[in-house]
């Protein structure tokens, strides 16, 4: 009777990735539901956090995600698909990469975080054609909800990510540890090799591997010990960045999802500058202060796409637009979690040394609707507000959103130097304990103002202050109605505003 059980939910496992999800983008009301982002990517239903895979191939991007099948708050994690032509408008694809049971032992491996490359010259010998589509990722192999050991896995598709197959050797890479994850894979034109770098999480340590054909590994160097370690080290990522005003030159950066500048009762991401050496990341100044990529308490395990084309020249991430510490408790049905605006990605030389810059991704103007010609009223909760603040000495000024009886309060504090969002009164933040909050991130004006780009999404809220220079990413739950949109404080405070149209409808 055991084994029925076994085989009938391996069967109910495998058959999630044959499923044809149904197109519904004609339905009035498809994706209107209350707090429903418009031009978020999230799941037509059930649960998602970290984005896997990120990838460009044959002209889509192609967004895998870490999804629940069964449920809207974490568990069984399958990899979810979608694809998009413009990084705004997407199709659901069928999952990808199921949950599965060993029928022998009963254990059940999960499809943890990981990375989709394009093998473009067949070094894996496993595509049909000239090239494929290889993904490696985390097997989580667990029983009875207790992880038992942690390796990394690889699957192929032949058909542009459409349908998948795991490679008959799995596991290829296997230190029997029951944490080591996440891993990213790239392609080191120098060295004519794959690298892949991935976390012990509980060591804060990145280990760095090289291969020449995805499947043997051999271990180069690690990196680690520096930085935040108020919370273990997850999702890590490396990539060059142009620098701003400097034609040709660039440099490393290795991000790492984990700790937050509020402390270890949330989970951020940070960041080091550096070089890569063709065997590990070694950090500029391995005494720096920390650098965060998002002060906001929702920006998490970003990761950037690969196989972008050279003559793009584009390094974009997408987070997932959620926190751990209340995720699994946010007030929105059918689905849970959403992901952030794509981001462009670039340094720039300042004051206290080299910082990342990030904007949202130049198509977001494609999707802008009327100019917002009165404040007081604006009926769609998608919009786009540009903000300039002239900066008085120990004032605060800023923007009021506000929802029937419930407000956000976004804007500049002069005596702190500090860029904030109140999302105290934003609604619904009864959910939990730690949700209501005001976050903040040091600025300095330029030429005497302060500038924020700000995005409203219905329960997202993403502002790039200074030109990209710092970023906050927010939830909020407001109350229905429409936004009235309102100055406050001293200073002379300007507010040029689009709707943004549905992306889903």
């Amino acid at each position: 009777m055991k084994l029925l059980l076994v085989g009938l939910f391996a069967l109910t496992l495998f058959s999630c990735s044959k499923s044809k999800i149904p197109d519904m983008t004609n339905d009035s009301t498809y994706y209107s539901e209350k707090y429903r982002p418009q031009f978020h990517f999230s799941p037509e239903k059930n649960w998602t956090n970290d984005p896997n895979g990120l990838v460009y191939y044959d002209g889509e991007y192609h967004l895998f995600y870490q999804y629940n099948p069964y449920g809207n708050t974490w568990g069984h994690m399958s990899w979810g698909h979608a694809v998009s032509k413009d990084l705004l408008h997407w199709e659901h694809l069928p999952i990808a990469l199921s949950e599965y049971l060993d029928p022998a032992t009963g254990d059940s491996t999960m499809i943890f975080s990981g990375t989709v490359v394009v093998d473009k010259n067949n070094s894996s010998g496993l595509c049909t054609g000239k090239d494929c589509m290889v993904a490696i990722y985390t097997s989580h192999v667990h029983k009875d909800n207790q992880g038992l050991v942690q390796h990394q896995s690889m699957a192929y598709s032949n058909d542009k990510g459409r349908t998948w197959k795991r490679y008959n050797k799995n596991p290829i890479l296997d230190i029997q540890r029951k944490d080591f994850r996440d891993p990213k894979v790239f392609w080191h034109e120098p060295q004519q090799a794959w690298i892949m770098l991935l976390v012990i999480p509980d060591l804060f340590k990145v280990r760095f591997y090289k291969s020449t054909n995805l499947k043997e590994w051999t271990q180069l160097g690690e990196f680690g010990d520096i930085g935040d370690t108020t919370r273990i080290w997850e999702c890590p990522d490396m990539y060059e960045l142009p620098i701003e005003n400097e034609a040709g030159k660039k440099k490393w950066v290795l991000s790492l999802s984990g700790s937050h500048p509020a402390g270890p009762a949330f989970v951020g991401m940070q960041y080091f500058i550096g070089e890569f050496d063709g065997t590990t990341f070694k950090a500029d100044d391995p005494k720096q202060p920390p650098l965060y990529v998002d002060y906001g308490k929702d920006f998490y395990a970003g990761i950037v796409f690969n196989n972008i084309p050279k003559e793009d020249d584009r390094t974009i991430m997408i987070g997932w637009a959620n926190n751990w510490t209340y995720g699994n408790q946010i007030p929105t049905s059918p689905w849970r979690s959403a992901m952030s605006i794509p981001r462009e990605l670039s340094l720039k030389k300042m004051a206290k040394g080299f910082r990342l810059i990030q904007h949202p991704i130049k198509a977001i103007s494609s999707i802008r609707g009327e100019d917002i010609k009165d404040l007081s009223s604006i009926l769609k909760q998608s919009f786009e507000l540009e903000i300039a603040i002239n900066v008085s000495e120990g004032k605060e000024s800023g923007v009021i959103l506000k929802n029937t009886d419930s407000y956000t309060k976004i804007g500049y504090n002069s005596s702190s130097h500090e860029v904030f969002i109140n999302r105290t009164m934003s609604g619904d933040v009864s959910f939990n304990k730690d949700f209501a909050s005001i976050d903040r991130v040091k600025t300095e004006p330029t030429d005497g103002k302060i500038k924020l780009h700000v995005f409203f999404d219905y329960s997202i809220i993403e502002i790039f202050a200074n030109d990209g220079e710092a970023t906050i990413c927010e939830q909020v739950f407001p109350d229905p109605g429409p936004t009235i949109v309102s100055s406050f404080g001293a200073d002379s405070v300007t507010i040029t505003g689009w709707e943004i149209k549905s992306t889903w409808r």
